[in-house]
């Protein structure tokens, strides 16, 4: 079964280029609510010190004006990443006026969805369509499992290597960019087959607050802790089950992404955004002179698809996501089911981290046949078995149609990483890689020692409700960022940044020229560039 994959490694070895995989990027992204000192969703706008939110890179909103977004640029080494991520967050504490950013994937107390108040991005059309696609998004789903907070990892192989690969695997007549777009398809269909792991190993939302239920009725499987508080059993990721924001809505609506190629990938995308769909119709686009959403088709973007994992390249000025990866096939794979964990202020480890760098490298590595309708039903319902009961003793999952237990195929697949984990270690001079792997192997053999079963173990025990678990966690990492000290260089560097992003939105908003009418017309027909 690792056969292919040995052979690779192998040959990595014998042509001497693993040396190439240590100019290997990683980025984060980490999304966490603004909420006031009582547990509320924050009602304030975001904070102008922290720059535009349209235009600042480091940090800006996702769905909701609460939700702060900080990103790290791609750094060398995975920690580096997660040592920017601390820099970013202890400047936002440093900034805000008595909120704390809540530490928990799941949302605190929500009064209904009028308290989730909808990102501002200014008076530009771009910011204009920012906006009016996150009210789609809310006319479409709902606002409440747009507040779910994650971690996204997004991770891309040194360019170096690529060409030293494709010699290794003996495919220089191939375009190399074919090449590396064939092999990423190849890491995104594996990271899909095994990213039953991610919620396992990482997950850390067994709980929430009734309140985000907004009184719709629990799961079956769900308890009662109190009055306030459900939770799973055996649970490992709620964000990532059937109460989150997963693919079960838009199955209904009959899309599904083509992971077999990256033609494949842009195609089943491009359909879905050219495709009217009556519910949405019914919707409405531009009524009484306002925008409900963009268009009325299956997707208003690509960015509506959700998926654990998404190919990416970087775009260019308004250009969609499926004519950048035409055009320049893929630059980075993100990774986007990974749960905050609570115990830790910057919601993730380096253990974490060097064990992702791991798991990327092995499902790049690793065999990865095209996926089949069937395939992919057994993948979703996998990645459904795990969030809701990945902690059940002799839990069994599918693959190719047989059963596994979930121990027993992890401690497979764990083992087969090893040797990856071994040439990481031999690329960095470092023993982590090793030893990251060593750790997960010992949470598949004590499910006790996951994050999952020790919030709820906290909780039980020391807890009154989820709320009052996650508040104190909150107010413990906010103390961390607010004593840790930021260097000079790092604080200017944040403050300029913020500074600048204000008045490159000004600067968008005098120039524009087009109504926004025009202006999606022109965004949907391509002819922005």
């Amino acid at each position: 079964m690792y056969t292919l994959l040995n052979k690779r490694l192998k040959s990595i070895e014998q042509n001497n280029i693993q040396a190439l995989l240590d100019n290997s990027r990683t980025g984060l992204e980490k999304e966490s609510l603004r909420v006031d000192a009582n547990g509320h969703i924050a009602q304030t706008p975001h904070p102008e010190i922290l720059g535009s939110a349209l235009k600042n890179p480091w940090i800006t909103t996702d769905y909701a004006e609460a939700l702060l977004e900080l990103i790290t640029p791609p750094c060398k080494r995975a920690y580096k990443s997660l040592d920017f991520l601390k820099d970013i967050e202890s400047f936002v504490y440093q900034k805000l006026d008595n909120e704390l950013l809540w530490t928990s994937s799941m949302p605190c107390i929500i009064r209904g969805e009028d308290d989730i108040k909808i990102a501002e991005y200014g008076e530009s059309n771009g910011g204009k369509m920012k906006h009016v696609y996150r009210r789609g998004l809310a006319w479409r789903y709902g606002k409440m499992m747009q507040v779910i907070a994650g971690i996204h990892f997004n991770h891309s192989v040194a360019k170096e290597f690529w060409s030293a690969y494709q010699q290794s695997e003996g495919k220089e007549k191939t375009h190399s960019q074919n090449f590396i777009n064939h092999h990423y398809m190849g890491m995104i269909r594996n990271i899909q087959r095994f990213g039953w792991m991610i919620p396992y190993l990482f997950g850390a939302s067994p709980a929430i607050c009734k309140s985000f239920l907004g009184g719709i009725p629990k799961l079956d499987s769900m308890k009662a802790y109190n009055k306030n508080t459900y939770y799973e059993p055996w649970g490992t990721s709620l964000r990532m089950g059937d109460i989150g924001y997963t693919n079960r809505k838009e199955n209904k609506a009959g899309i599904k992404a083509n992971y077999n190629t990256i033609g494949a990938y842009v195609d089943s995308l491009r359909c879905a955004i050219n495709t009217p769909h009556q519910p949405y119709q019914e919707i409405g686009v531009k009524v009484n002179g306002e925008y409900r959403q963009l268009n009325s088709n299956l997707l208003q973007i690509e960015n509506e698809y959700y998926s654990t994992v998404r190919p990416k390249q970087i775009l260019e000025g308004f250009e969609k996501p499926v004519d950048a990866l035409t055009m320049r096939g893929i630059r980075y794979v993100e990774l986007r089911s990974v749960d905050i964990n609570p115990f830790y202020p910057a919601g993730i480890t380096h253990k974490q981290l060097f064990f992702l760098e791991v798991f990327m490298l092995f499902c790049l590595l690793q065999e990865s046949p095209n996926i089949d309708k069937k395939e992919q039903q057994e993948i979703d319902e996998n990645q459904s078995l795990v969030a809701h009961f990945g902690r059940k003793p002799n839990l069994e999952l599918s693959q190719n149609d047989k059963k596994k237990t979930l121990k027993s195929w992890a401690m497979e697949l764990l083992e087969a990483m090893m040797p990856v984990a071994e040439l990481l270690n031999k690329v960095h001079s470092d023993v982590c890689y090793v030893s990251a792997l060593k750790h997960q192997m010992e949470l598949v053999e004590h499910p006790e020692l996951t994050f999952s079963a020790r919030v709820l173990d906290s909780l039980m025990t020391k807890h009154s409700s989820y709320f009052d678990f996650a508040q104190q966690q909150s107010y413990e990492h906010r103390n961390y960022f607010l004593n840790r000290e930021l260097n000079e260089i790092s604080l200017q560097q944040f403050t300029q940044q913020a500074e600048q992003s204000i008045l490159e939105q000004q600067q968008i908003e005098a120039n524009d020229t087009l109504s926004f009418d025009d202006f999606l017309k022109h965004y949907f027909n391509n002819s922005l560039l």
